[in-house]
């Protein structure tokens, strides 16, 4: 498992999220993608994440 692993479902770090709003001019299309996916349900986060949530 990746350190610092911040999206359970797509497996995205910290370090994806910092680089990716460092090249998107400040903002995150990997957050956006994430916050997408959980609006329409499609997300598993309840089953990958540790915690449950």
């Amino acid at each position: 498992m990746e350190k610092n692993l911040i999206c359970y479902c797509f497996g995205y770090t910290e370090e994806n999220i910092i680089r990716d709003v460092v090249e998107n001019n400040g903002t995150s299309l990997i957050m956006q993608r994430i916050l997408s996916e959980k609006k329409k349900g499609t997300c598993s986060c309840r089953y990958h994440h540790p915690e449950g949530r």
